[in-house]
Formats: C-alpha cells, sequence, structure tokens
C-alpha cells in the first residue's frame, strides 16, 4: 500500500493533470505521466492508480470530441486495439513492458527520422488502411495495457494520413477511452488495483478534468504544422526514452 505523502499527491496530481491534457487532444504528453509517477512509486502501481483518472478525463474528452473524429480509423483500429488489450491480459505474467517498449520505441525512432529526412517519404496523405491499422491498433491496445504507453503505435499509423488537426485529437480521445474501458477488468482481475487507497482517486480526478479542458483548448489555439510538429517531437523523444529504458535494464 503506497504511502499518501505530500511528494507522493505532489507528482500523482501532476501526472493526473497531464493525463487531462492528453485527453483534452495532447495526446504526446499522457505517455509521461507513468514514468514521472513511477519516480515516487512503483511502475505498476502508477499505471493502476492511472486507469480510473484516464476513464475519468475520457468521459470528458469525449463530450469535447463528440463531433471531431475520423469515423474509418476508429471502426478500424478499435477491434485491434481491443484484441491488443486482450493479448496484453492473457500474458502478462509473461509480457516484458522495457522489452516491448524498446521494440515500440526503435520503430517510432525510424518512422520519425523517415518523416524528416527519408527522400521517399510520401508527400501525399496516405489512406487508412486495413491491415496497417490491424497491426498499429493492436500494438496500440497491446502497450497500452503494459505501460498506458499507446499513442506512439498509434501515431505511426495515424501520422501518415495528415488528418486535420481536432480529427487527429478527437480520434485518439474516442479510441483510448474504450481502451482504458476495456482495461478496467483485467486489471481488477490482476489484483493491481489493491496496491493503493482508492480514496486517492480522489485527489487527482479534478486536475485530471481541469487538464482535459485546459487540453482541448491548447488544442484549438495552436496552429496546425505546429501541432503535428510537437507531436512528432515528442514521438521521438518518447521512442528515444523506451530504448534507453531497456538499454539500462539491461546494463542492470
Amino acid at each position: 500500500m503506497i504511502e499518501h505523502t505530500p511528494l507522493v499527491i505532489a507528482i500523482a496530481v501532476v501526472a493526473a493533470f497531464l493525463v487531462g491534457l492528453s485527453k483534452g487532444g495532447l495526446p504526446m504528453v499522457g505517455t509521461i505521466s507513468v514514468p514521472l509517477l513511477a519516480l515516487v512509486i512503483s511502475p505498476v502501481t502508477a499505471a493502476a492508480l492511472l486507469l480510473p483518472i484516464y476513464v475519468a478525463s475520457d468521459m470528458v474528452g469525449l463530450y469535447l470530441y463528440r463531433k471531431d473524429f475520423s469515423r474509418r480509423n476508429l471502426i478500424i483500429l478499435t477491434p485491434a486495439a481491443l484484441f491488443g488489450v486482450f493479448l496484453g491480459w492473457l500474458f502478462s505474467a509473461h509480457l516484458s513492458a522495457v522489452v516491448i517498449g524498446a521494440l515500440v520505441g526503435l520503430v517510432g525512432v525510424l518512422f520519425c527520422l523517415n518523416i524528416w529526412f527519408g527522400a521517399r517519404y510520401r508527400k501525399a496523405a496516405r489512406e487508412a488502411d486495413v491491415p496497417g491499422g490491424l497491426f498499429w491498433g493492436t500494438l496500440t491496445g497491446l502497450t497500452s495495457f503494459v505501460s498506458h504507453s499507446g499513442a506512439p503505435p498509434y501515431q505511426m499509423y495515424v501520422l501518415p494520413q495528415r488528418l486535420e488537426k481536432m480529427t487527429f485529437a478527437g480520434t485518439s480521445t474516442i479510441l483510448f477511452a474504450i481502451v482504458n474501458v476495456a482495461k478496467i477488468f483485467p486489471y481488477w482481475q490482476l489484483q493491481q488495483f489493491s496496491n493503493y487507497d482508492t480514496s486517492l482517486v480522489l485527489w487527482l480526478a479534478p486536475a485530471a478534468i481541469i487538464g482535459t479542458i485546459a487540453g482541448r483548448r491548447l488544442t484549438l489555439v495552436i496552429p496546425d504544422g505546429l501541432f503535428f510538429k510537437i507531436v512528432q517531437f515528442t514521438l521521438m523523444i518518447l521512442s528515444i526514452k523506451l530504448i534507453a529504458d531497456y538499454v539500462i535494464t539491461l546494463v542492470r
């Protein structure tokens, strides 16, 4: 059982606010929340503690983006992501978060380098294809289940489509809202909610809701070009971090 020290509560509130920002349309910042909270509690407990916060902020995000989403992407990605959650649950005893993260990180780095420097990178938008969506959607659900880090594979599939900014943000919010609800029973069955006092969630929910509203407003005012450059840059940083986590684990 984690202690409700001022430091733990302060960092948890910041992490919850970052979760809210991601649900408000800035999906790149949400992935930082678990590593941040893992500075003061175990990563497994951090992921379990933040799941109810994700779900609470999802409800606000669903309302804010009820009209802004790509139907085709959701039709393709949702069943694949739910399958990825199922795989994560099924093989939870055998999955290594750092190994999966390193593989995702390697692909993410190559993806960003191809966007920035690849002579063959398509100038025209790529369509939402079914085979790619099934692969990246499954990986999205799997990595989201393991460590709430589903944003990189999602971005690698959706970014080449060059969706309109609000459509990109809304599709992300709706997809991960579905995924997070799907993770509740597996997390409960694996007893991941037993390591903390659920009253701590009450401290975090307001910060997440405020963050969701703030994220929506920031998404509205950030220019489209800058928005996607931020997404790409953040994807690169997160990908490097995922690889670094694996290397550090090997060294230890």
